[in-house]
């Protein structure tokens, strides 16, 4: 075989432009050129600085919940445009926009599961659409995310993902952080774990409500947690700030955060924390292996 021969033949197994994205990937944060099934395969988390790539709806879902048990609720449910809005563009064309680019109609994916068999409401929100901004879509799948999780004695997951409340919608946006506020309290007097998953980025109307009143408030690591923007603050009070003051390890340092579990260790943190509230375990094998695990985990600690 000849060079020209081997080179043709080294093309063929080459990816197009088009697919070159999903074979190779370039971390952010330190800039180092990694194999996607690599990354992918640690859960999309840098191997040379664990940093915590943004994740989509899907591959959150696969992370957190059992296979095949993650059934989705409400899927039709789409934004309308009450008050016309127009900025750069439409508010209708965005989330048009938005649709193609995820497949779904709003920013936030609700549903039922179950993890390490444990029954489970999990809304998840994906940044990609809209920058995960809570409309009045979002903020209604919560409500009825919370209420079934009520009629069905399940706790209440949300894992956010969000820039905060949904400037094309207006006050309707903003009314979503007490309607959403409201639906938790209930939970909570019902007796019912809700836990709180802030991720990159979690700002503005959504870590100033629901996002922030989890019985228990869990980050992903170098999270962007926060309320506005690092130039709107500093312009607004004229003061230097902390360095990394908006990061869940500056907020679990003072006392905002219950703990930063890296997301492989996600799953596993999610489920006993709903162990210990007593969720009632479904799948009579996977109680007896959850509870197996649970007591290697405890003899190890112990020594």
């Amino acid at each position: 075989m000849n060079f020209g021969d081997m080179f043709r033949n080294f093309r063929k197994t080459q990816p197009s432009p088009e697919e070159a994205p999903s074979h190779w990937i370039k971390c952010k944060k330190c800039n180092s050129l990694m194999y996607y099934k690599e990354v992918e395969n640690l859960f999309h988390v840098c191997p040379k600085c664990e940093y915590h790539m943004r994740i989509g709806q899907e591959v959150r879902i696969n992370i957190l919940a059992d296979d095949g048990t993650f059934v989705e609720y409400d899927k039709d449910l789409a934004p309308i445009d009450p008050l016309k809005f127009v900025d750069k563009k439409p508010y209708k064309k965005r989330v048009v926009e938005g649709e193609k680019k995820t497949g779904k109609k709003s920013s936030v994916v609700s549903g039922e599961c179950k993890i390490e068999g444990i029954p489970t409401q999990l809304v998840v929100f994906d940044f990609s659409f809209m920058g995960g901004s809570l409309g009045s879509v979002e903020g209604e799948k919560i409500v009825r995310a919370a209420h079934r999780a009520i009629e069905k004695k399940h706790a209440l997951i949300i894992v956010s993902a969000s820039g905060g409340a949904r400037m094309q919608e207006s006050t309707f946006s903003l009314l979503q952080m007490s309607k959403t506020s409201a639906a938790l309290k209930r939970v909570s007097q019902n007796g019912l774990p809700f836990i709180s998953i802030l991720t990159d980025p979690t700002m503005g109307g959504v870590s100033a409500s629901f996002a922030m009143l989890g019985d228990f408030i869990i980050a992903e690591p170098g999270a962007l947690i926060g309320f506005a923007g690092q130039r709107v603050i500093k312009q607004t009070i004229g003061a230097e700030l902390p360095e990394g003051f908006q990061t869940s390890e500056f907020l679990l340092e003072h006392g905002f955060l219950d703990m930063v579990v890296k997301r492989e260790n996600m799953k596993k943190t999610v489920s006993d924390l709903l162990y210990f509230f007593d969720i009632k375990i479904e799948n009579s094998e996977r109680k007896a292996s959850s509870l197996a695990r649970r007591k290697e985990d405890f003899v190890e600690d112990d020594v």
